[in-house]
C-alpha cells in the first residue's frame, strides 16, 4: 500500500453542494465570454441560438449517460475511474494523463485569465496586471480547497447563489426592456467558421458538469446523489443560457456583441442598469467566473490523486498523500497549481479551451460507449440509475461528441495535432511505470 493510501477521503458533500458544484462549474466564464464567438462562428444570431440549443441537448444527453456510470462506479476520479474499470488500466491512465497534464490545468488557466481580464478594467488596472492577478486568484483558491473539500463546497454554494442573481437580472430585465431584433441578425464578419466551431464554443460554456464525478468518494450517497446532481444542475444551466442569450440579443445587435467580445456582458449590464447597477452586475459576473474556477480547482486534483493511488504517475507516493487534518489531496493540488500557473504564463485562454475541449471529447465518447459495453456484458448488473430512452440518449451523446471531434480536426488541424501529441507522450511513461506488471481485466470482462 502506498503512503497516503491508508487515509480515506472524508464524505462531507451532500446533494445541494453537489448541484451547486455542477451549476457553479458550468456557469462560469463561458456565458459571458463565448456569445460573440458563437455568433461569429455560426454566421448569424439565429444559427447562434441554434448552436446554444444543440450544445445543451448534447450536454444533457451526455450528463444522463455518464450518470449511469457514476451510479454504478461511485469512486473518486470520475471518468478516470469509469474508463479504468470498464476498458482497463491503459485507457484509464491515458485519460488521467490528459486530465492531469492538459485539461485540468488548461481549463483552470483559462478561467484564471478570464477572471483577471474582467477584474483589471473593473479596478482601473493596466494589462500588465492580468497574469499576476490570475496567479494570485488561483493560489488563493488552491489554499482554500487544501483546507478541506467542505470549505471548497461552501465557496461553491455561496458563489453559485451569488452568480445566479446577476445572470437572472440580465435575462429578465433584458427580455423586458430590450426591443432589438433577435433572429436573422448577421455577425458583421465576412466569413464564419461553421456550426462545428460554434457548437464547440458552446460546449466550453456547458463544460464542467462531469467534474462532480471526480469527488464521488467525498459524497454522502453518491449512487443516488450523483445522477440527481448532474441532471438537475444541467437542466438549470440550459434554461439560463438560452434566456441570457435571448436577452443579450434583445439589448445589443449581434454584430456589436461580436465586436465587443468578452466585454459584451458588461456593456449590456451598463445599458440596462446604468453605471452603478452595471458595476454591481459586473461584480456578479466576476463572482461567477471565480466560482467556476473554484470548482475546477476543487475537482481537478482528484484525478492525479486517484492515479497516484494506482502508481500511475511519477512521484505517486508523494501525490497520493492526504493532508493529516483536512483529508484533502493537498500534494496533488500543488501539482495542478504548478501546471496551471505555467500555462497562464505561456498560453492564450481561447486556444487553451479549444485544445482541451477537443481532446476531452474523445474520452467522453469512450465514456458514453462504456454504457453500451456494460449493458451488453453485464445485463443483470444492478443499476441504481438507468439512462432513460436507452439507447437513444447515449446515441445522441456519442453522435454529438463525434461531430465536434471531426469538425475540430477539419477546422483546426494544428491544435488537434498538439493535443494528440501531448496525449501520446504519456504512452511511453505508462509502459515504463507498468513494466513487468500484469494488467487486470476490465470490469466488463470480469462480470
Amino acid at each position: 500500500m502506498r503512503k497516503g493510501q491508508a487515509a480515506s477521503l472524508k464524505k462531507n458533500l451532500g446533494l445541494v453542494p453537489a448541484i451547486a458544484l455542477v451549476v457553479g462549474m458550468v456557469i462560469g466564464s463561458g456565458i459571458f465570454m463565448k456569445p460573440g464567438k458563437v455568433i461569429a462562428a455560426a454566421g448569424d444570431s439565429t444559427m447562434g441560438l441554434v448552436a446554444w440549443l444543440l450544445g445543451g441537448v448534447i450536454t444533457m444527453a451526455a450528463g444522463l449517460t455518464i450518470a449511469e456510470l457514476g451510479a454504478q462506479i461511485p469512486k473518486t476520479g470520475g471518468l478516470y475511474a469509469y474508463l479504468n474499470e470498464v476498458y482497463g488500466r491503459f485507457w484509464g491512465y491515458l485519460f488521467g494523463w490528459v486530465q492531469t497534464l492538459i485539461y485540468g490545468p488548461a481549463t483552470s488557466a483559462a478561467l484564471g485569465l478570464y477572471f483577471a481580464a474582467l477584474f483589471i478594467p473593473f479596478f482601473g488596472l493596466t494589462e500588465q496586471w492580468r497574469v499576476p492577478t490570475a496567479i494570485v486568484t488561483v493560489l488563493f483558491l488552491s489554499a482554500v480547497n487544501a483546507f478541506g473539500s467542505k470549505y471548497g463546497g461552501w465557496v461553491q454554494s455561496l458563489s453559485t447563489v451569488a452568480k445566479l442573481a446577476p445572470i437572472m437580472l440580465i435575462a429578465v430585465v433584458g427580455l423586458w426592456k430590450g426591443d432589438g431584433q433577435v433572429l436573422g441578425m448577421q455577425s458583421g464578419l465576412a466569413e464564419s467558421a461553421g456550426m462545428g466551431a460554434a457548437i464547440l464554443a458552446t460546449l466550453w460554456a456547458y463544460d464542467g458538469w462531469i467534474g462532480v464525478g471526480y469527488i464521488a468518494g467525498e459524497m454522502k450517497d453518491p449512487a443516488k446523489q450523483l445522477p440527481r446532481a448532474i441532471i438537475i444542475g444541467l437542466g438549470i444551466v440550459m434554461l439560463v443560457y438560452l434566456f441570457v442569450n435571448l436577452a443579450m440579443l434583445y439589448v445589443l445587435p449581434a454584430a456589436q456583441i461580436v465586436a465587443l467580445g468578452n466585454q459584451a456582458a458588461g456593456a449590456i449590464a451598463g445599458r440596462l442598469f446604468g453605471e452603478i447597477g452595471g458595476r454591481l452586475v459586473n461584480i456578479g459576473i466576476l463572482i461567477s467566473v471565480f466560482g467556476a474556477l473554484n470548482g475546477y480547482i476543487l475537482t481537478s486534483a482528484r484525478v492525479p490523486y486517484a492515479m497516484a493511488l494506482q502508481g500511475q504517475l511519477p512521484g505517486s507516493g508523494w501525490l497520493a498523500r492526504l493532508h493529516e487534518r483536512s483529508g484533502t489531496p493537498v500534494n496533488a493540488t500543488i501539482q495542478q497549481l504548478f501546471l496551471t500557473v505555467l500555462l497562464m504564463m505561456l498560453g492564450d485562454p481561447d486556444r487553451l479551451t479549444d485544445i482541451s475541449m477537443f481532446i476531452i471529447e474523445v474520452f467522453y465518447i469512450m465514456g458514453f460507449m462504456a454504457v453500451f459495453r456494460l449493458r451488453r456484458s453485464s445485463p443483470l448488473r444492478q443499476r441504481p440509475y438507468s439512462v432513460p430512452l436507452y439507447p437513444v440518449i447515449p446515441g445522441v451523446a456519442v453522435a454529438g461528441a463525434a461531430y465536434i471531434v471531426i469538425s475540430t480536426i477539419l477546422t483546426n488541424p494544428i491544435d488537434t495535432l498538439y493535443a494528440l501529441g501531448l496525449t501520446l507522450a504519456g504512452v511511453p511513461l505508462f509502459w515504463l511505470l507498468n513494466k513487468g506488471e500484469k494488467a487486470p481485466q476490465p470490469l466488463s470482462q470480469t462480470e
